[in-house]
């Protein structure tokens, strides 16, 4: 579990895929079968870190599997290429890390679960004050409308942000990143048309998914019971 509040800004330096058993240290992508990713510049959040370990990478939590005093790997599964933007990534790029919540921190952000529901695209970025106000985009077929809703909680590459506003209609919503935010997140150097990871707030999916099953249950109930009345 983690709380949103991005720790450190890191950068992949190396990625391997072994779908051609290549390794890339230059710009290029890596093909979309799974691979392996090296991240440095990280040693801020390496002071504790064991194998197995689990650290938030732009909203996606995934396993460390080695590490040394400024580096550590993660391996993406096919799933997580799927669902996130991290096989867009390239070698250079910072990407927004957390290391799983421990028992006595502060919990300034929401629950984040690491698990990446869909991306978005942003479609405007426009200052305001010392401020600046995204739009995103959710895709065509999303499922995600239900759970944002205005200054509800959402994670966007991992940071827990608070929603301004929603228009259903287009499929998007809205967000404010302050100027503190601004240098600390990766979000800040994105422009029209990037994508970005979302995690809607996990505490609304249990309760409209709890609400929604509840709701069945009950209409199996009084349709057997008008049954058994013979009244259908």
């Amino acid at each position: 579990m983690f709380t949103g509040l991005v720790e450190h800004t890191s950068r992949i330096s190396k990625i391997v895929d072994p779908s051609s058993s290549s390794t890339s240290t230059s710009t290029e992508n890596p093909s979309a079968a799974g691979f392996t990713l090296t991240i440095d510049d990280s040693a801020p959040i390496l002071t504790d870190c064991s194998v197995g370990d689990s650290i938030c990478v732009n909203g996606a939590c995934l396993t460390v599997t080695s590490f040394g005093e400024d580096w550590f790997t993660v391996g993406l599964a096919p799933e997580t290429l799927k669902r996130t933007n991290l096989g867009e990534l390239k070698v250079g790029d910072k990407v927004n890390c957390e290391r799983a919540m421990a028992g006595h921190t502060r919990f300034g952000g929401h629950m984040v679960q690491g698990h990446v529901d869909s991306t978005a695209t942003i479609i405007s970025k426009k200052p305001d004050g010392e401020s600046i106000r995204y739009n995103f985009q959710l895709p065509a077929d999303t499922t995600l409308l239900p759970y944002i809703i205005e200054k509800g909680y959402i994670t966007l590459d991992g940071a827990s942000l608070t929603i301004t506003e929603v228009d259903d209609a287009e499929r998007s919503f809205g967000i404010m990143l302050i100027a503190h935010s601004q240098e600390k997140l990766t979000l800040t150097s994105k422009d029209f048309g990037s994508t970005i990871n979302v995690e809607v707030d996990c505490v609304g999916k249990y309760v409209l998914g709890s609400t929604e099953r509840i709701e069945g249950i009950v209409e199996r109930i009084v349709e057997r019971k008008l049954k058994e009345k013979g009244l259908l």
